[in-house]
């Protein structure tokens, strides 16, 4: 047999998104061209179309790339084919019929950009974590050829959107095929005639992503572009977006021949996927709609992400008739029956369709995404059981974590691999795994952390001059940023969706405290910020122009940033380089954030209120808290009392310890709680254990039962 080239070898690999979370592999791609890299959005096959197996073969040469791109290939072949995972050993039950990932949104690299913020990046570790745990799991969503919006901020500060249409042609991405060799075409079927979907199958190591797209000549141009934008339109595309999503994605797997032993629901978006199961079990097992729909919910997972009331997706009458109705009657439940499978109170005519009320009733484990966010769950979904005390609602909690491999920083992993056990990436679930942590010398943690600090401020300076360029600023206003951001200062970062219960402008509460803060000579600070607000938030673009404007005044200027189009490749420069996280959100808002989580693993020092996550991970001295978890019953005496409160912190505990230094020149106390931080958080809030906890608590129990309520876990 001939031999396979160093081209095909990278070809192989740039198939699967494995290589993305795998520092050797993604180091060969970018020392093949570096500028093009950087200019691709580390894209490899768009690379790799401009280096045929000749030219490669060159540039291998000079780079000395053979060994290494050899050594890659033998670890991705042994990584698909091992048979000695956590999940062979602990998941057996679902290897034959998997579990399958509902999601509408995906954040897994900077060039897909089918996510909009954590939500979707949570997805995305989900579907890592699973590969490298060899979990039988299979994702579904939907291909948004727009994606969610690039951001460009305007010369007032306001925050504009840009869509760019994407070729599927330059992603991973592989058309599905029937068994007689076409393309699968699955549709759903709606008041006013079907919509068809085509079928890309993308692979995340181990794990399959079915996405679905509209964009086909089948369908009308409305439908067409019905999966062009993320949670872009109405109403009436929300709810078209979501049968696609639900109904669509379960023909789908079925198109394909999947049968899922398990769904998992990641949030309410994909709710009425559970019916098209039942309508599945009456057609084929001649079950009634009653125990089809105990059977199917047997099997439900559901985790909800959103204590904000009206962050849930609702519905009229007349939207569900539309779009359901077909549905309904073929289930035999008509529209007061399906209507009231979304309401609490089913028999209530002017209580309208509810995504999370579906989820729900349609399935028997449903958990929230932290232990404050369970509390809140409950309390919120009480009456859903008006029969129960709220500490007896069926809600439980699995706190969210995020991708180890993902989000350290390669400098970070070399160091953690002379300390830690051998293989020890594939154990960080694991409390004892994370002990050797303390063997590192403070002054190899803080050189190495220093040196993730200066990449994040060149990165910063470079995304700086990009904007002003933009603007047409002049010369020596383009040279004058150089100077921004100063590597001894400490650095501040706060960077998360726009949206007003985040606070983004929480220390500017008091702008001459703040000024006096930053501009101390002996004690300086900077702060960095970036996000997007919804393009139907104006509140939120609001607070973000606010924060621009800030920046670009003469008192703030290059002590405060704003990095515009906040995406993957952004948030990993922050959350391994700041010296201290900011989230600020009102409590108890915040489900969990998994942001400040990314800063753990890199060193940073979290600075939080004590909500979602940090609520249960905060030691006192393992970070910086604001407030003490306390709320006032009026939401702007609440804000005013955390506002206080986090500029005292900053002044009488976050800036004293960071220049508190030996004669060394080293802050031995901040180290000292750098290393706390990462050895009594790293193992709790990362997406192994996140899984294994979704596999032991949810899936292998689904799984193994026909019906049976959740226990709330603690």
């Amino acid at each position: 047999m001939p031999q396979t080239t160093i081209h095909e070898k990278l070809c192989e690999l740039s198939q699967n998104l494995w290589w993305s979370w795998q520092p050797e592999v993604t180091s060969i791609f970018r020392e093949i061209d570096p500028k093009r890299w950087s200019e691709l959005s580390h894209n490899p096959l768009l690379l790799l179309r401009e280096y045929d197996p000749d030219k490669l073969e060159v540039r291998a040469r000079e780079e000395v790339l053979h060994s290494r791109i050899n050594w890659a290939y033998r670890r991705w072949q042994e990584y698909m084919h091992s048979h000695s995972t956590w999940g062979d050993v602990h998941a057996g039950v679902l290897g034959h019929r998997p579990a399958a990932y509902f999601s509408a949104e995906f954040g897994l690299h900077e060039s897909l950009r089918i996510y909009s913020g954590g939500l979707g990046v949570l997805a995305g570790d989900h579907l890592k974590s699973a590969s490298d745990l060899g979990i039988p799991l299979v994702g579904v969503g939907l291909f948004y050829h727009e994606g969610y919006f690039s951001q460009v901020i305007d010369e007032t500060g306001w925050q504009r959107e840009e869509y760019t249409d994407v070729d599927p042609g330059t992603l991973p991405l592989k058309r599905v095929l029937g068994a007689d060799g076409e393309p699968v075409i699955i549709s759903v079927e709606t008041r006013h005639g079907s919509i068809f979907a085509r079928v890309w199958k993308l692979a995340v190591g181990r794990v399959p992503l079915y996405l679905l797209d509209t964009n086909i000549k089948r369908n009308s141009e409305e439908d067409r572009k019905l999966t062009a934008r993320l949670y872009g339109g109405d109403q009436r595309t929300r709810i078209r977006q979501e049968i696609m999503l639900g109904i669509g994605g379960v023909r789908a797997l079925a198109a394909v021949g999947i049968n899922p032993r398990v769904l998992h629901m990641n949030e309410g978006h994909s709710a009425f996927a559970p019916l098209e199961i039942i309508r599945m079990r009456m057609k084929h097992d001649g079950l009634s709609f009653d125990d089809a729909l105990r059977e199917t919910a047997a099997s439900g997972v559901f985790t909800t992400h959103t204590p904000v009331p009206a962050g849930h997706d609702r519905f009229d009458g007349g939207l569900i008739d539309e779009h359901v109705g077909p549905l309904a009657e073929e289930l035999g439940i008509y529209h007061d029956g399906i209507m009231g499978l979304g309401r609490v109170d089913p028999q209530n005519p002017n209580e309208s369709f509810c995504m999370t009320v579906l989820a729900f009733k349609t399935s028997r484990r449903a958990n929230a995404v932290s232990n404050l966010h369970g509390v809140v769950s409950r309390r919120m979904w009480r009456s859903l059981w008006p029969w129960r005390s709220e500490e007896e609602i069926p809600i439980g909690h699995i706190t969210n974590g995020v991708h180890v491999p993902t989000w350290l920083a390669a400098q970070m992993r070399v160091l953690y691999d002379r300390v830690l056990p051998q293989k020890w990436y594939l154990r960080t679930g694991e409390a004892d795994v994370w002990k050797g942590i303390d063997k590192l010398t403070p002054g190899e943690l803080w050189e190495t952390h220093q040196s993730l600090k200066n990449r994040l401020l060149v990165y910063s300076r470079r995304r700086l001059t990009q904007q002003a360029e933009r603007y047409g600023r002049s010369a020596k206003e383009i040279d004058r940023l150089q100077t921004f951001l100063d590597p001894q200062a400490l650095t501040i970062g706060f960077a998360r969706r726009f949206a007003p219960y985040k606070r983004a402008d929480l220390v500017m509460r008091e702008l001459d405290i703040l000024e006096k803060l930053i501009s101390d000579v002996t004690r300086p600070v900077q702060l960095i910020f970036a996000g997007k607000a919804h393009p139907a938030d104006d509140h939120g673009k609001a607070i973000l122009q606010r924060i621009v404007k800030m920046s670009h005044e003469p008192r703030f200027h290059g002590k405060i940033v704003f990095l515009e189009d906040y995406d993957i490749n952004l948030a990993r420069h922050l959350v391994q380089g700041v010296d201290v996280w900011l989230n600020n959100p009102r409590r108890p808002l915040e489900a969990s954030g998994t942001s400040g989580q990314k800063v753990v693993l890199n060193g940073g020092l979290n600075l939080s209120i004590l909500d979602g996550w940090w609520a249960e991970a905060f030691d006192g001295q393992n970070g910086f808290a604001i407030g003490t978890g306390q709320t006032h019953a009026n939401q702007d005496v609440q804000d005013a009392r955390d506002g206080d409160d986090l500029i005292k912190v900053l002044e009488n505990e976050v800036i004293p310890l960071y220049y508190d230094r030996d004669h060394d020149d080293l802050p031995q106390e901040w180290i000292r709680r750098m290393k706390r931080s990462v050895r009594t958080l790293g193992w709790r809030f990362n997406a192994d254990r996140q899984v294994m906890d979704y596999v032991r608590e949810t899936y292998i129990p689904a799984a193994g039962s026909l019906s049976c309520e959740m226990v709330v876990m603690p």
